[in-house]
């Protein structure tokens, strides 16, 4: 059985104000220089995450938390091409930035 990317991953205390609350809820990347029904998959993913964090992380302001969040999504994209797989790291890594949240384990990079 394969080791569970976030075993031994850090955990820390996220502060969620609501100006973290409002860049989460405008976030929407372009996915610019994607085929459509690509720019579309990872979107659609997107959203379900962000729906995902807006729903919990108020109850749950931690950085596992997120991460496991990221952990589904990421299980969802990680058979796509390369170039695909490289846009939904980078919205993830916009989406850390918003959340205070650095990837020292490298968690993102062990699906994509």
């Amino acid at each position: 059985m394969e080791r569970d990317p976030l075993e031994g991953m850090a955990d820390a205390p996220l502060f969620v104000v609501p100006r973290v609350l409002d860049r989460l809820r405008a976030f929407s990347p372009a996915f610019d220089g994607l085929p459509q029904p690509q720019r579309a998959r990872l979107s659609a993913e997107i959203d379900s995450l962000r729906s995902r964090l807006l729903d919990g992380i108020e109850g749950h302001p931690t950085k596992f938390w997120v991460m496991k969040q990221f952990q589904r999504s990421l299980e969802v994209v990680k058979d796509e091409d390369g170039a695909t797989r490289s846009h939904f790291a980078a919205a993830l890594e916009d989406l850390m930035e918003i959340l205070g949240i650095e990837d020292r384990s490298g968690v993102i990079g062990r699906y994509l």
